[in-house]
């Protein structure tokens, strides 16, 4: 059974930083996308960052480049969020995504998806 599981939420200042991790089993996902969504309440699911392993890159949303940082633990199947500069409109519950995929921004082209954390921050 494939899961991902995200931790590392929680509440902070704006400014301050939060990590959030993300854990996958039942299957290896050295060759997937791995991605972060988030949505804040009463929004729409919204991308973040995704490594595309297939060519080694990573991708963000204008709106955290600079702030956040996308990598991944392939030893560990796990893959990481770092959120810096944080401000009071990031908060929202986070989601790890897995796929194999082309439209890496897309909600619909991942597969599978993490029960979501949530990430509050204050002003």
């Amino acid at each position: 059974q494939v899961q991902l599981v995200e931790s590392g939420g929680g509440l902070v200042q704006a400014g301050g930083s939060l990590r959030l991790s993300c854990a996958a089993s039942g299957r290896t996902f050295s060759s997937y996308t791995m991605g972060w969504f988030r949505q804040a309440a009463g929004k729409e699911r919204e991308f973040v960052a995704a490594v595309i392993r297939s060519v080694g890159t990573t991708r963000y949303a204008d709106s955290v480049k600079g702030r956040f940082t996308i990598s991944g633990d392939t030893a560990k199947n796990t893959v990481y969020l770092q959120m810096n500069s944080l401000k009071p409109e990031d908060t929202a519950v986070y989601y790890c995504a897995a796929g194999v995929i082309g439209q890496y921004a897309f909600a619909a082209s991942y597969a599978y998806w993490g029960q979501g954390t949530q990430g509050t921050v204050s002003s």
